[in-house]
């Protein structure tokens, strides 16, 4: 027998207290990439603030320089994007968890009603993706005797109970993302001089899209030059087009 291995484990298969202490702490695939989405929604919602609100208080100050209309527009963009942003959100998020909880609810009525025929199955799962097929319902056994319907939603379904959004949080999170996002555009506008104000506006917004572009980049694994050329193009015509419509309004007399 071998020194390290316990006495109690003849096979060899118990994981040593140092290995379960890494499995416990080390990140894996599915909880880096739920971490990753997260991060991801968060730098889109704040790209979202960024343009929403500074389009709109630039298109009003290029309609005039009173610092009263700009704020006004520039807080009810903010309010109501990050509201509406919020219910997207838990619309989209609440689909999503409903799906997922129905089809959670059926996998667990047919391991109840047919657990033969959902065995079965699972071994011709792991039997597909290479194993042989002893090794197959052997791996299958197991996993049905650990937890057998997380093996199953993982199997089957690529779900994990626990990985399951609340649409609160999500909502929550996508409303304070694009408030963050929007505070730069309304700082940008309000505190230089008006003879400036709007060439800071378009500076800083565009430094700062140009960041969210290429962190977006980073976490999808895109190129951080296109996908930042990409959103400051964006952002420019958007900007440039509500300052244009602001001034030739301003200039009609229509405000």
């Amino acid at each position: 027998m071998n020194a390290d291995q316990p006495a109690d484990d003849p096979g060899g298969t118990a994981a040593s207290p140092g290995l379960n202490s890494h499995l416990e702490t080390e990140p894996h695939g599915n909880d880096i990439a739920h971490r990753l989405n997260w991060l991801r929604a968060g730098v889109l919602g704040a790209n979202d603030g960024i343009v929403s609100v500074a389009a709109i208080v630039v298109g009003v100050a290029g309609a005039t320089a009173e610092i009263g209309p700009i704020l006004t527009a520039g807080v009810a963009g903010v309010v109501g994007g990050a509201v509406s942003m919020a219910l997207g959100e838990y619309v989209s998020v609440s689909s999503q968890s409903d799906s997922q909880r129905a089809l959670i609810e059926k996998e667990r009525r047919e391991l109840a009603e047919e657990p033969e025929a959902e065995l079965a199955e699972l071994t011709a799962i792991y039997q597909a993706k290479g194993l042989t097929p002893e090794t197959a319902a052997k791996v299958a056994r197991e996993l049905t005797a650990h937890d057998v319907l997380a093996a199953h939603l993982s199997a089957e379904l690529n779900i994990d109970e626990a990985d399951i959004v609340s649409p609160w949080h999500a909502a929550f999170a996508s409303a304070i993302a694009f408030t963050v996002g929007a505070i730069l555009p309304m700082l940008a506008i309000l505190l230089p001089p008006p003879e400036i104000r709007v060439l800071l506006t378009f500076i800083s917004v565009l430094l700062a899209l140009a960041l969210t572009g290429a962190v977006g980049a980073w976490i999808g694994g895109g190129s951080k030059t296109r996908a930042a050329v990409r959103v400051v193009v964006g952002g420019a015509l958007a900007l440039a087009a509500t300052f244009l419509i602001g001034n030739l309004l301003g200039a009609s007399g229509v405000v």
